[in-house]
């Protein structure tokens, strides 16, 4: 059904649209993600897809992930209910890209390129990624690991952060305050002022969430805050400093077949940097202090049938901080097609986790033999430099290389590089190259806690990608179209109670992307994946596809969405167990007033029964409805 749908959406001859609707589209060709200073997409080799704060906020979701999710080709969020993804065992908002997954560490999330994990087990945190901090989303594709070192093997999420005005923007102050509640008893809102005020900008945005969710025992509760300060000194020089801080109470209700009790999560996380960029019309460059944090307080909770109460609780802090240093200089004339952009860079990062247990009367550390085998207290460094050269040849091709050499304090040294070129062989089009290899470093629980824990011989995962991509744009339609295939060795695995480095992956597959302008008023996109694993992962599809149609006017915004799911394994090995869904998504916005508008969101309006999660079922139709208020 969705191919068809697909199919009737290009019988439109592509033509070219207002002056206005090509310049959006070359705003959107602007990226930071797989090159560290802002660059025409169209002269790099790497695969990114960006999600701009207009897409980001259409929907009214507090949560940036699942607009995203539909955006980009193969990306798949996993998901077990309405409000809320949680942590530790039964956790949803698993991210996962051409079938490697973050919940392993092999998907890296960033804040303005500046990592973002749990310190102990190496995964995003997905309840932390909120809408109200994000200008956009760029998504990279593929290995990034010679940019942003481990971690980024299966491709990067890069958040960029919102900014009120430029250099020298006339003063200005916005405020925005949206409100809704919907489906059992969920209740979202937010608040938000940017002010630029000569050579000072900040931005401030609060945020409350709250759901019964729609299981016994499922209720989510969310606060949060995101704090941006920002100084020009110079047209070229300037600094910011934010925060983003967010704390969640979560509870698991176990799997339909074997529900828990007082399964319950207490969990902070944070993450700030200060940071001073230079832009100059020959060079650019950085340098960073970040820090990402967390505070975690777990009851595992017991079955419900016969079970019995715990008596100790999983507390773990975390903390993955560091320094990072980059310049960019462009060699040769300035605007010709054929010189060349050199970029070297060094980062620090300091990685710390501990893991223990406390008695739930006296908040004692517990030291019982099996208790200190589950814990841990770790302090691991790594350390890397990494240079970049893109050269244009001709005013039509244009060749990349880059190299890095990371040193990871337990697991030794990695040299990573990658090659690409760029050849603009038709007018608006490029056909794309890129080989790239991946890295990810074994974690604090894979070295250090549990019976399977092994530090002494764990080495990093290790990948090679090679990919091939076509993209066009023709007036008000783009499209696009790329094969990649992944070979990885000495992926971490358990065997005979040890984790070791055994594994291997490969993977192959294909993405289509495609977006046509028809008017000011319509707008249509479609994105389809295919993914072949010769070892299958969870939470992996073998495909994906979403074709979505949004209209606008003065007074209405509206839109909806197909969303086909096909050969989502939900379990591997032994029990191997398959998934197929069809989900659509709708919207609706009016503008009451030039400052209030009212809105209406509905998911799953099919009323499908599915589940992402083994044991998770979805939840039916369901909707959420507001005021939204700009000032």
């Amino acid at each position: 059904m969705l191919a068809a749908l697909a199919a009737g959406t290009f019988l439109f001859s592509a033509h070219a649209v207002a002056e206005e609707v090509n310049d959006s589209l070359a705003l959107q060709e602007v990226v930071v993600t797989g090159t560290r200073q802002a660059t025409d997409v169209r002269h790099l080799p790497m695969t990114v897809t960006v999600v701009g704060r207009e897409e980001l906020t259409r929907q009214h979701q507090s949560f940036l992930l699942p607009t995203v999710m539909q955006q980009v080709p193969g990306l798949m969020l996993t998901s077990r209910s309405m409000m809320g993804y949680g942590v530790s065992t039964g956790a949803a908002g698993g991210i996962s890209l051409r079938g490697m997954t973050g919940g392993v560490g092999q998907m890296l999330v960033l804040i303005d390129g500046h990592p973002q994990y749990n310190g102990v087990y190496g995964h995003p945190i997905s309840d932390s990624y909120l809408t109200l901090m994000a200008d956009r989303v760029e998504v990279l594709r593929g290995p990034a690991s010679v940019l942003y070192g481990s971690n980024a093997m299966g491709g990067v999420l890069n958040i960029v952060t919102r900014k009120a005005g430029g250099y020298q923007s006339p003063t200005t102050a916005k405020t925005s305050i949206n409100v809704g509640i919907g489906s059992y008893g969920t209740l979202q809102a937010e608040a938000s002022s940017q002010l630029r005020c000569g050579r000072f900008s900040s931005t401030v945005a609060v945020q409350y969430g709250r759901t019964d969710n729609h299981r016994p025992s499922m209720g989510f509760e969310q606060y949060g805050g995101y704090v941006k300060l920002g100084y020009d000194f110079s047209s070229h020089w300037n600094a910011f400093v934010d925060l983003n801080l967010t704390h969640f109470n979560a509870s698991n209700p176990g799997t339909t077949q074997q529900p828990k009790v007082e399964n319950d999560q207490w969990i902070t996380r944070g993450a700030a940097s200060l940071v001073v960029e230079n832009h100059y019309d020959r060079t650019s460059g950085a340098v960073s202090i970040y820090d990402n944090f967390g505070r975690h307080k777990i009851n595992d909770g017991y079955d419900r049938d016969g079970g019995t109460p715990q008596t100790d609780l999983f507390r773990s802090k975390d903390a993955v901080a560091g320094v990072s240093w980059f310049q960019s200089v462009v060699i040769g004339p300035l605007q010709s097609a054929t010189n060349g952009r050199l970029t070297i860079g060094l980062d620090y990062q300091h990685i710390y986790g501990r893991a223990w247990y406390t008695d739930r009367q006296t908040g004692e550390t517990v030291t019982t033999q099996r208790r200190l085998m589950q814990s841990a207290h770790s302090h691991e460094n790594e350390v890397a430099t990494y240079i970049d050269y893109r050269q244009g040849l001709t005013h039509w091709l244009t060749i990349d290389a880059g190299l890095r050499y990371d040193h990871h304090s337990t697991a030794g040294g990695e040299w990573v590089p990658q090659f690409g070129a760029v050849a603009r062989l038709a007018e608006q089009g490029e056909l794309k190259a890129m080989v790239s290899k991946g890295f990810r470093n074994p974690t604090t629980r894979e070295m250090y806690m549990y019976g399977t824990a092994n530090h002494d011989s764990l080495r990093a995962e290790r990948l090679w990608s090679y990919e091939l991509s076509w993209h066009q744009r023709l007036g008000g339609f783009s499209y696009g179209a790329n094969i990649y295939y992944i070979k990885g060795s000495n992926m971490i695995q358990t065997v005979a109670g040890k984790n070791v480095n055994t594994g291997k992956i490969e993977n192959y597959g294909m993405e289509l992307e495609a977006a046509y302008r028809i008017s000011h008023h319509w707008h249509l996109a479609t994105n389809h994946a295919l993914l072949h694993m010769q070892h299958h992962v969870v939470a992996a599809p073998t495909y994906k596809g979403f074709l979505g149609a949004d209209y606008h006017d003065q007074k209405w915004t509206a839109g909806a969405g197909l969303q086909y799911i096909a050969g989502l394994y939900t379990a591997v090995g032994d029990n191997e167990q398959k998934k197929c869904f069809c989900l659509l998504n709708a919207y609706v916005s009016y503008a009451v007033t030039r400052t209030l508008s009212l809105w209406l969101r509905g998911e799953n309006l099919l009323a499908q029964s599915y589940e992402i999660n083994l044991g998770y079922p979805m939840p039916r139709a369901t909707f959420m409805g507001g005021v939204a208020l700009s000032l």
